[in-house]
């Protein structure tokens, strides 16, 4: 089987869990912005954990969480001095870990009827030269649709670092597993392996519909015979209705405990995941499990 590598959990719940200042609109960019040395506790939280890649405190600065006019003035220096911040605890630690530069929706999570191609392509592109330098890996996150995708494959086709491409799905269970946008995860997966795509992962859903989309995922790699590295960060959350408003409020917590999730990435492992651990409320005891869990199998 594949070796395991662990990726980090949410980064915008624990900084609320640690005491960050985070209050919407601003939400993760609160902490950067205020206190950063929120950011860094809580990067440190993760690697402490064991996670082996963390990823840049970036999600919340574009105009949707700043606001135009503090986007404008401060957005790419933002998410330059969280991947900053990122690389130096990142370089302090004990063990090798790796930075993910973030590609986050521009124009809000979950919500694919937004999204602007061009705008979307300006807003990604700035906050990619911002982190480049200091990031060792990228993952475009929550991505809704396929026309999302393309637009952060666009951004990150010059890149010669790994690029990541991170679905967030329908929090339904169904025969065959969707995207935000309602589209056939078959298809986006189809679409994105005709770009510079290193992996194709699934992120900020509820942990249930993720078997499905690796199914879906797999039949694709198979029938065009290629190879691309999987992986998983489910949320915490309740299933996210298709009128979600970002912004507008909290999503509410599910009671899911770390042995439970383990549960879960043991499924992902054994359809071919190799990159695991958490979005949205997965934090660090979490991330301990899931490192535990590689540990047994490598000392297996």
């Amino acid at each position: 089987m594949n070796k395991v590598t662990i990726l980090d959990g949410g980064m915008g719940r624990e900084l609320k869990r640690i005491g960050a200042p985070f209050t919407q609109p601003l939400w993760s960019a609160q902490a950067l912005i205020e206190a950063p040395h929120f950011v860094t506790q809580a990067h440190q939280g993760f690697i402490d954990a064991g996670a082996e890649i963390i990823t840049v405190n970036s999600y919340a600065c574009v105009p949707f969480h700043l606001g135009e006019a503090l986007y404008q003035a401060q957005g790419a220096a933002l998410a330059q001095q969280a991947a900053v911040i990122a690389k130096d605890v990142a370089q302090k630690a004990t063990q090798n870990v790796l930075v993910a530069g973030s590609l986050p929706p521009a124009f809000g999570s979950y919500r694919p009827e937004l999204f602007e191609s061009e705008r979307a392509f300006t807003i990604l592109d700035t906050l990619y030269k911002a982190q480049d330098e200091h990031v060792d890996v990228w993952i475009g996150e929550t991505i809704s649709s396929i026309e999302e995708a393309h637009v952060m494959a666009n951004v990150l086709k010059g890149s010669n670092k790994p690029c990541y491409y991170a679905f967030t799905l329908n929090d339904v269970v169904s025969e065959q597993a969707t995207l935000r946008s309602g589209e056939l995860v078959s298809d986006a997966v189809a679409a994105l392996l005709e770009q510079n795509v290193t992996g194709i992962f699934f992120n900020c859903s509820i942990p249930e519909v993720i078997e499905q989309a690796f199914s879906d995922t797999n039949a694709v790699l198979a029938k065009q015979n290629k190879s691309v590295v999987l992986g998983a960060f489910a949320n915490g959350f309740t299933p996210i209705a298709r009128d979600y408003k970002a912004n507008e409020g909290s999503q509410a917590y599910r009671d899911i405990s770390p042995a439970e999730y383990l549960d879960f990435a043991k499924t992902w492992y054994s359809q071919g995941a190799s990159v695991i651990g958490g979005c949205c409320g997965i934090g660090p005891e979490f991330i301990e499990v899931l490192v535990n869990w590689k540990q047994e199998l490598e000392s297996a």
